[in-house]
C-alpha cells in the first residue's frame, strides 16, 4: 500500500526551534502529523538510498520516464520551507505547488484530497519541526509532450476529483475510518489497482492488482484466488503490523510499506483498514482455488523436479512451509496472481522480509536468477501456480526475460548511486 510512488508534503517558514514550533502549532497537532506521515508513508518516497530522511531526489519509475521525489525537509532554498498553510494544502489535495506549478500524479494527490483538512495541516505542523537539509532535486526525465506541466490540467479534468472522504451511512464507525485510511493517505489504490494508459487508476477496477515498479501489487478484494478471500481481519492486521502471517510474508516495495509505514499504526485503525479491505467484493472469479488447467506435462516435470531442488528445504514438499518462519506456497495469492511478475522478482532476486518490532529477524528468500535461465524460471513458477491445489497461467519464457531486464537496470542504478 505505497507506496513506490511519491508523497509530496509543505512546509510553512521556519519560525524558530523545533522547541517553539511545537508550542506555535500544538504538541498534539505534531505528534500527530508525525503519525499520519506514517499512515502516508512519506518517508518511503522522499528518501533517496544513503540519503537524508525527508531530503527526497528518490527515482520513481514510471511507465512515461523517472520522476524524483521532492526535498520535504523545511529548507528554504531547495525544500519547501517557504511554503504557506494554504500551499501545502493546495498541493496535497489539487497537487498544485506554489506559483501554479502543476505536480505529475505520482505524487498521489488524488487520494490525500481524501484527508480532512484538519490531519493536512497536522501533517505540515510536524514536518515544520524535521532538520532543513540542503538537497537539489534532479528533473524529471520525461519526453516532450510529457514534460510540458500544463498537460496536467487536462489529465485532472478527466481523471481527478477534489474533496474530503465522505462517511458512508448503514456502515460502521470502524469501517469508514478503514475507508478513509486506505483511500485516502494510505492510497492503497495507487499501486494494487490497475491503470488506463494516461496512468490513471481505473476506478471500477480498484483494489483489483496494478503494476508498480515492475512488481505487481496483488488483489486485495475478497477473490479467494488471487485475493484476500480466505484471509480473516486478524490476518491482514498480522500481516500490516509484522510483515508476515499463515499465508504470506511481505516482500519488495511491501516489504518496505510494512517496514516504514504501517508496522508503527496502532492496532484500532490496523483493524479498520482490514475491515473495509473484508468487505471489497472480488471481481468476477476466473479459477475456483483447485480448479485443473491443461498444462504442458513436460514443462510440469521440469517445474516440479526444480521445485524438489530449490525450494523443498524452506517450503517443503507439501508446499505448505513453515509457519512463522517461511510462507506456504499452497495457496499463494501471489503465486496466482493472474500477472506473475512479482513472484518472477522474488525468484530472479530474492526477497527479505521486513524487520519489524514484533518480527526483528528478517529471513530473506535467496536469489535464483544466477543458478536458473529464463526457461527453467518459466518451469518452476508454472509448477508452483498450478501445484498444490494452486490455479493460474503458465508463466512464458518473454515474460521472465522482461523482468530480468527490470531487475538488471534497478541494479545497475543503484550501482551508480552508490559510487
Amino acid at each position: 500500500m505505497r507506496a513506490g510512488l511519491t508523497v509530496l508534503a509543505g512546509a510553512a517558514v521556519l519560525t524558530g526551534t523545533a522547541a517553539g514550533l511545537a508550542q506555535e502549532a500544538g504538541f498534539s497537532d505534531i505528534e500527530r502529523g508525525r503519525y499520519l506521515a506514517r499512515v502516508g508513508d512519506c518517508v518511503a518516497c522522499h528518501t533517496a538510498e544513503g540519503g537524508e530522511p525527508f531530503a527526497g531526489n528518490r527515482p520513481i519509475p514510471t511507465p512515461f520516464g523517472t520522476l524524483y521525489s521532492a526535498n520535504i525537509t523545511p529548507d528554504r532554498e531547495t525544500g519547501i520551507g517557504g511554503w504557506s498553510d494554504a500551499e501545502f494544502e493546495r498541493a496535497m489535495t489539487q497537487g498544485m505547488a506554489p506559483g501554479g506549478k502543476r505536480l505529475y500524479p505520482a505524487f498521489p494527490y488524488p487520494f490525500f484530497t481524501k484527508a480532512t483538512r484538519d490531519d493536512i495541516r497536522a501533517i505540515k505542523a510536524w514536518l515544520d519541526t524535521l532538520e532543513p537539509v540542503r538537497q537539489e532535486v534532479d528533473p524529471p526525465e520525461l519526453p516532450w509532450p510529457l514534460s510540458w506541466r500544463a498537460l496536467l490540467a487536462g489529465w485532472n479534468a478527466l481523471f481527478f476529483e477534489e474533496g474530503v472522504f465522505t462517511p458512508v451511512p448503514g456502515k460502521s464507525a470502524e469501517w469508514n475510518r478503514g475507508a478513509y485510511l486506505v483511500e485516502g493517505l494510505g492510497h492503497c489504490a495507487a499501486c494494487h489497482s490497475p491503470k488506463n494508459l494516461a496512468g490513471a487508476v481505473e476506478l471500477d477496477e480498484a483494489f483489483e492488482g496494478g503494476f508498480g515498479e515492475g512488481w505487481f501489487a496483488p488483489d486485495l478484494t475478497g477473490d479467494l484466488r488471487e485475493g484476500l478471500g480466505e484471509w480473516s481481519v486478524e490476518d491482514i492486521v498480522e500481516y500490516l503490523k509484522t510483515g508476515s502471517n499463515r499465508f504470506s510474508s511481505a516482500g519488495g516495495p511491501m516489504a518496505e510499506v510494512v517496514e516504514r509505514s504501517t508496522q508503527h499504526l496502532t492496532r484500532e485503525d490496523l483493524r479498520a483498514m482490514a475491515v473495509y479491505l473484508e468487505d471489497l467484493p472480488a471481481a468476477e472469479e476466473v479459477a475456483e482455488p483447485g480448479d485443473v488447467r491443461d498444462l504442458d506435462e513436460l514443462l510440469m516435470a521440469e517445474g516440479e523436479a526444480l521445485f524438489v531442488d530449490n525450494c523443498t528445504g524452506c517450503h517443503l514438499m507439501s508446499g505448505e512451509g513453515q509457519e512463522g518462519v517461511f510462507p506456504a506456497l499452497a495457496g499463494s495469492s501471489v503465486l496466482q496472481q493472474e500477472e506473475p511478475h512479482s513472484a518472477i522478482q522474488i525468484v530472479l532476486g530474492g526477497a527479505e522480509k521486513p524487520s519489524t518490532e514484533a518480527k526483528p529477524t528478517p529471513l530473506a528468500m535467496p536469489a535464483l536468477g544466477w543458478k536458473l535461465d529464463d526457461d527453467e524460471v518459466a518451469a518452476l513458477l508454472t509448477y508452483l501456480r498450478n501445484a498444490f491445489g494452486n490455479s493460474a497461467s503458465p508463466v512464458e519464457h518473454s515474460t521472465v526475460t522482461d523482468v530480468r531486464s527490470i531487475i538488471e537496470e534497478r541494479e545497475g542504478t543503484a550501482a551508480l548511486a552508490s559510487e
